[in-house]
């Protein structure tokens, strides 16, 4: 079901990340910027947890930063994030998902998660932050698009609608 929820989280950044490049054309920066932090927020989270992971250095002593990235930069990088995502948790094995790792917070607290619940965290933190960002997408009149598991399942496996028109027959 993991690797089920991390396609369905590239499928719904990639749907966030193609609305907010629709805003960015507008007068008003606000929403865009916003949607531009939520979503440098989300890859340094990505990215600390990769290297929590990998059991390397982390790349960034905060879960944010001042100067905001390009939303291409943001795009890259969370494609990037979300394929490694996608790649490392298909070679896992039973035992490598209940491996405790132990870490500490950029904020200093130590923290201790499986390997599965590091991704269930990832995925769910997105969902957070895509969320926020539909509604900043609200507020500038953008498009909001319509990023839920069941729409993602439904555009991945189309057969899935057909199920009525079988029971009929």
């Amino acid at each position: 079901m993991l690797l089920a929820a991390l396609r369905y989280k590239a499928w719904a950044d990639g749907r966030t990340v193609a609305a907010v490049r629709q805003i960015a054309a507008q007068m008003n920066a606000a929403p865009f910027d916003f949607a531009r932090q939520q979503l440098n927020h989300m890859v340094r989270v990505e990215e600390l947890f990769r290297a929590r992971l990998l059991a390397e250095a982390e790349p960034h002593d905060s879960t944010n930063t001042a100067r905001l990235p390009t939303l291409g930069e943001l795009t890259t990088r969370l494609d990037r994030s979300n394929a490694w995502l996608q790649a490392y948790a298909a070679g896992l094995s039973a035992e490598q998902w209940q491996e405790q790792l132990r870490f500490t917070f950029v904020d200093g607290q130590r923290g201790s998660l499986s390997r599965q619940e590091v991704v269930y965290h990832l995925v769910n933190h997105g969902t957070y932050h895509r969320g926020a960002i539909g509604h900043a997408l609200d507020l500038a009149g953008g498009p909001r698009p319509a990023d839920t598991f069941t729409v993602f399942i439904h555009a991945e496996e189309p057969g899935r609608r057909l199920w009525a028109l079988d029971a009929d027959a």
